[in-house]
């Protein structure tokens, strides 16, 4: 199936929250081209030239809000998602479409961004056109909680080769090949809740 790609700028001066959220991102089926930028200015020069959709940007390297507010506005098209390391002030907070916790387990800021990406997502309703059928959500549901092949057999009474029917159909059906894919792509659509990962 061909995957539109979507352009995500990290605006963060952290290599290591840089490294772990583009782990996240990629993880999610590897739908995101990510390009990281040391200071709002500079991924504001880049919007044009990389037709970026999404902004995941530090809150602290606002400093002047009128001015982000103004830039935000000229990208209207862009989703704006802010990493909260702490509150910050109420003013900031409010001119991002989501933010995301630093605290936030990679199944909540997957689910995050793949919510706002979903909109930009021009493959999107192809995807929704080819829904699962009722054993392959069976299927699902059991390769999202971290079952093998042999154990969804088992669990769900069927051959491991029905299984493995199925996992094919589901991949070809969304496009995502990868066990964590498969679990965001699960908690984006309510195949399964968020709250099944909490510990």
């Amino acid at each position: 199936m061909n995957k539109c790609r979507i352009n995500i700028a990290l605006v963060e001066p952290s290599h290591i929250i840089c490294e772990g959220l583009t782990n996240i991102l990629q993880k999610t089926g590897g739908h995101n081209r990510i390009f990281r930028f040391d200071s709002l200015a500079e991924m504001i020069a880049s919007i044009p030239a990389h037709q970026i959709k999404l902004a995941i940007i530090n809150p602290a390297l606002i400093k002047n809000i009128p001015d982000f507010i103004q830039k935000r506005n000229d990208a209207q098209l862009m989703g704006w998602v802010g990493i909260l390391y702490s509150l910050p002030e109420r003013e900031v907070w409010g001119q991002f479409d989501a933010t995301i916790q630093i605290t936030d387990s990679p199944l909540q800021i997957a689910d995050t961004i793949h919510q706002l990406l979903a909109a930009n997502c021009h493959c999107a309703n192809h995807q929704q056109s080819e829904s699962l059928t009722a054993r392959e959500v069976d299927v699902l549901q059991q390769i999202a909680t971290g079952l093998c092949n042999k154990e969804i057999a088992e669990k769900l009474n069927i051959s491991v080769h029905t299984v493995v029917s199925h996992r094919k159909n589901i991949i070809n059906k969304t496009g995502i090949k990868s066990q964590a894919g498969l679990t965001i792509y699960a908690i984006s659509k309510k195949i399964i809740s968020l709250e099944n990962f909490n510990s």
